[in-house]
This record gives C-alpha cells, structure tokens and sequence, in this order.
C-alpha cells in the first residue's frame, strides 16, 4: 500500500477569475517510470520520505493518478520574448495545485510535459529525459549556490517517445515554485481587464507580500517589491557565471526565484558579451546585459499595473529608475565580496575593473580565477595587481561565501545527460553529488573544476521545447 505522503492542498490560484486559466487534467502515460526523487526536498515539504520509493509514485509523478486534494488546471499569461509581445500559458505543464508546507508556507506543485493544454500552440505538450533532467540537476545547483529557484521534487519517464529532431524518451518533471506568476502573467490579466488585473494585483500580494495589504499606492509597492527581489536574484547569477539565455517576461518570476533551464549555462572564458543560446543571435540575453534586460522587463510589469493608477506614472519610473541604481551598486558590492572587500574604498572599483579587463583579453575562466585568489598561494595574476590588492587585506573567508570551487561545468552537464539518456544514471548522480556542496573544495574532484580546452568549440544550448 502506498504510504500517505501528507499533501496539504489549498488551491487559491484556482479561485481567481477563470479567464486566467483552464482547468485541465494531465494526459495518462503509457509506462510510467521513477528516475529520479528529491528526498531533501521531499523532506522540506513535510512529505513522507517513502514515497520516492512507492510503487505508486510513478504513476502519481506522471499525472496517470492525481494527489488528494489537486485540483488541476494550466495557467494563462502572456510574454515579451525577445522584445516582442505574445499570448503564452502552460503549453505542457498543469498546476496539480498548491501544497502547504509544515512551516505553513505556500508552494505550487506543477507537471511539466504533462500533455496538450489549449495553451499548447500546435505543440505536443510532451518534454524529453535530457532537458528535465537537466531542469532538476539546475535547480538543485543554484539552490546550493544559495540563489533563489525552483526545484524539481521527481522525474519520471513515460514510456513514449517524443519527437523532436529525433525521437527522444518522454519525461515528466514535478516542479517545485514559490509560485508560477511571472511578470506575463500580469501582461496578460491588463489586456483582460481591470477585474482581472486588480484580483490578480490583490493575489500576488496576498502570497508574496502580505505586508503590502492595503496601501494606497499598492502597485508601485508591489513593484517594488518585486524589483528588490530581481536586483538580488540578477546580482546572484552574475556572482556565479550564470547565463539564464531566455530572460523573456514570462520566464521573470514575481516572487524572485530561476525558472526556466531551458538554454542556460554557466561561464568558462570570461566575457561579458558571453551567449550560450542558440536562438539568442543579436546577444540580448547575453551575461553581461542581465541587469539591463532585468530593468525591461520590470518595465513592463509596470506599463501592466498602470491601469490600475492611471496617474502613477511617476512613481513607476521613479522605481525603475531606482532599480538601476540598485542593482549597480549591489552588483558592484558584489565584486567587492569576491575580491574579499568587505566594503569598497576608493580606488577599489579600478581594481575590479582591471581585473576584469585582464580577464577579458586572456580568457581567464571565471570560476577558476576568482576561487584561486582563496585558496591558491600564488595564483595567475594581472602584473603589479596582485601587489595591490593584497594591500586591502582581504577576507578569505568572504571570498569563499562568494567564490563557489564547483558549478555545472558545461561540457560535464552534456555528458552527464548524454549518458542518462542511454541508460546510464551514474555520472548524473556523481555530478549532483559535487554540486550539493559548491564552496568546499575536495580532493580527488579537479576534473569537476577543469575549464574545457582552448580548442573547444563554443557551447551551445537550445531550449527543451
């Protein structure tokens, strides 16, 4: 008998106007599969621990049975991807509904590749073995990285096959969110109506800013609020080499967290015009225009919440303006961290700077350099720099907090997928295993830190769709 996995549902997306959604099941699976179960996570969300290892889980993974109390549907919104404005939604996930943590915080629990939604476009609404694995290998990597992202609670296969340019075996991830409003999703309730708009202004502060409540000036608030929350999260991924690759609207969460690891990818050479995305031809989502392309999109949450403060022009440009600043400075605290600079004095920015040049012209790796000024004695260092900055006193202990000695290694994550998706697990699973622990470096496991040779061809990603 399968044991019961203390769900706690209370689906209050659900109870929003129903032109923000559609209330669909998941589609049945032919020969469902257990591949992989998140027991910490499991763990966090006071589930019973057995339950990854239930016979029944499988089919509960794949959407073949529903959990007690889910209450599905697929989520409208709409999106500026690459700058230019479409209606999207849920093309292959469903929201089972939103589990109750011990804690009593609010999670959502959705399916992704979980079947055709009216969402879907024309597509399958089916997702392959490599991209979820690579979702659940990304999202447990950033959350020990200590940056804010969902997470995938099981991957299951299907016993289909998807076809893509070729046939690829059929998976359904089960993610993990603080929720799934995006800053489309406030895109597409403007253009429905202020009803919908306001019932969803009111939502999203009930969930993520209870404090709000009530304000006069809510949306400019709530905007706030928001853009405090992408400043931390945008400064997090340009401390570790992260390039998201599809910063779209619909990909930018309201309440903070990653979402989406479709083409991402983490920094080798370091190069701020660095792109990894396949589809990203002009460079816009690239490593070093993160921060700006942030900004754009907070500009279109605001450009949604006008309506409801048709005269608080001001205000919203007072805050997007205010993000700019914002995020310069924590980005430029950031480097200071890395550095082990506790707090910036002048003359302290030209260091950064030339250090960042000197990176740029050799192609320094970015991980590697700045872990080695931790942990290396006498490491590869632009000529009379070294000198200088050691000047400063730096903190090695702040420059291990900042520094990770371990992330997905690009080439590392293909083989490891490559090899699971032939039916080998094992690389995938070592990979995890050095990933839970990023700032502790360890012997025997310098191949997870090597940079790939210089006659590399450069990485490319592709989105899982």
């Amino acid at each position: 008998m399968m044991p019961q996995p203390c769900w706690r549902f209370d689906n209050s997306y659900g109870r929003l106007p129903p032109t923000l959604y559609t209330r669909i099941g998941p589609s049945p699976v032919a020969a469902p599969r257990l591949v992989r179960f998140n027991h910490a996570l499991a763990a966090e969300l006071g589930l019973d621990p057995a339950l990854g290892e239930a016979g029944e889980a499988a089919p509960l993974f794949a959407g073949n049975c529903l959990p007690e109390g889910a209450e599905p549907l697929a989520q409208a919104y709409a999106g500026h991807q690459f700058g230019f404005f479409n209606v999207l939604g849920d093309g292959r996930a469903i929201l089972l509904g939103e589990h109750l943590r011990p804690d009593g915080g609010r999670v959502d629990l959705q399916l992704k590749g979980a079947g055709r939604t009216p969402y879907s476009r024309g597509g399958d609404g089916r997702a392959a073995l490599g991209p979820m694995l690579r979702e659940y290998l990304f999202g447990e990597a950033m959350h020990a990285l200590g940056l804010p992202t969902t997470r995938a609670l099981a991957v299951v296969t299907t016993g289909e096959t998807v076809l893509r340019q070729t046939p690829l075996a059929g998976a359904i991830l089960t993610r993990v969110a603080a929720s799934h409003l995006r800053v489309g999703s406030f895109e597409y309730a403007a253009r429905r109506g202020a009803a919908e708009l306001r019932a969803l202004l009111d939502y999203a502060v009930a969930r993520h800013d209870p404090g709000l409540a009530g304000r006069d000036d809510l949306p400019w608030a709530f905007l706030a609020a928001v853009a405090d929350r992408q400043a931390d999260l945008v400064v997090g991924w340009m401390r570790v080499g992260f390039v998201h690759g599809v910063m779209n609207s619909d990909n930018m969460t309201i309440s903070g967290e990653t979402i989406d690891y479709g083409p991402c990818a983490f920094l080798d050479r370091y190069h701020p015009a660095m792109v990894f995305s396949s589809i990203d031809h002009g460079g816009r989502y690239a490593f070093g225009n993160q921060m700006a392309c942030a900004q754009w999109n907070l500009a279109r949450l605001a450009e949604a919440l006008l309506p409801l403060d048709p005269d608080g022009l001001a205000r919203a440009e007072a805050v997007i303006e205010g993000f700019g600043a914002t995020v310069t400075a924590r980005h430029r605290a950031m480097l200071g961290g890395k550095l082990g600079l506790a707090a910036l004095q002048p003359g302290d920015e030209a260091l950064i700077a030339e250090l960042l040049d000197w990176m740029q012209r050799t192609g320094a790796d970015y991980t590697n350099t700045f872990r080695a000024l931790s942990d290396d004695p006498d490491p590869p260092l632009p000529q009379g720099w070294g000198e200088r900055w050691r000047a400063r006193a730096p903190v090695v202990d702040l420059m291990r907090r900042h520094n990770p000695a371990y992330i997905p290694r690009n080439q590392r994550v293909e083989d490891a997928l490559a090899a699971a998706e032939a039916g080998d697990l094992a690389p995938f699973e070592r990979l995890l295993a050095v990933l839970a622990e990023p700032y502790r470096t360890r012997p025997g496991l310098e191949a997870y830190q090597a940079p790939p040779p210089p006659e590399a061809p450069p990485h490319r990603t592709f989105c899982g769709t």
